[in-house]
This record gives C-alpha cells, structure tokens and sequence, in this order.
C-alpha cells in the first residue's frame, strides 16, 4: 500500500500556526506543514526543497496557499497524485505563466459563495480551462471556510485516488 505525502500550504497572511494547519497537525501528525513567508519565488524555492524526491504527494492549499500548490502541481504533474485548493488565488499575476497549463492531475476546490476576496465564478472559469479532472464544489460559507472547513470529509479527501 501506498502512503502519500501530505502537504498543507497556508495562506498569504497565515502561518502554519493558523486555524488549518493547527487542524492538520492535530488530524494527520505526519502531514508536512511550514511556514511560508517573503515574494512568490522565495515560497516556492522552499516548497521545492520540502518536495524534492518526494512523490505521490497529496497537496492542501489554502488561498495564496493554493496558488502555490496549483503552481506545484502544474511543473510536477507526475509527483502530484491528488491536488485540493481552498478558494484558491489563481486569478493573480503569479499565475498567468501556467494559464495555458492543461494538467490531468485530479483536483478538488472547495470556496466559499461570500467570499470577497478571491470572486469564486472567475476561480472556476479559471481552474476548468487548467485542470481537466476538476472537481469543483461552491459551498454557502466566506473565503477562509469558516463553517465549513472542519467539516469536509478530509480522512477520504486526503486519500490516495
């Protein structure tokens, strides 16, 4: 059998103190969570030292955090096995280079329909045109999931497919 690796990155202005991965680490002890801070290039150099040789890797991103996934995942499609975003922040510049990315790597977005930070229906538009095994659920709650985050199934979500 085979046992992923599991990846929380947090958001732009969290910490992987902040109330998800306080959750994760709690749940799933073995879950990789670190502190991400400074430019967009400066994350992903870390997030790509954390990875490296890693496979069969399982990543949680939560906003900025899952632009930082999504990015992952599209320059290592074969080492992501499962990608699920957080009303991800696909619509900024940092993602433009991987808009015309088109990656089978199964993808699950949960946000939130009152989210007033990341505008969910462009979210969507964005993420059917990039990942072709989308799983995209809208969920009646606000940009950080603060109703319904602790009650997603995350013992099946964070599951090998």
């Amino acid at each position: 059998m085979v046992i992923p690796t599991r990846v929380f990155i947090h958001g732009l202005e969290s910490t992987s103190r902040g109330t998800k991965g306080t959750f994760f680490r709690k749940r799933y002890p073995a879950m990789i969570i670190e502190d991400f801070v400074g430019p967009i290039h400066q994350r992903m150099e870390k997030l790509n030292h954390l990875l490296e040789n890693q496979n069969d890797l399982i990543l949680v991103g939560s906003s900025y955090g899952g632009l930082m996934a999504a990015i992952y995942s599209c320059s290592n499609e074969r080492s992501v096995k499962k990608l699920i975003l957080l009303a991800p922040a696909l619509n900024l510049p940092e993602f433009i280079p991987y808009l015309n990315v088109r990656t089978d790597v199964p993808t699950i977005i949960f946000h939130g329909r009152r989210d007033d930070l990341v505008p969910p229906q462009e979210i969507k538009n964005i993420a059917r045109a990039i990942f072709a095994n989308l799983s995209y659920h809208l969920l009646d709650d606000d940009h950080v999931l603060r109703k319904s985050f602790t009650d997603l199934n995350w013992d099946e979500l964070l599951r090998l497919p």
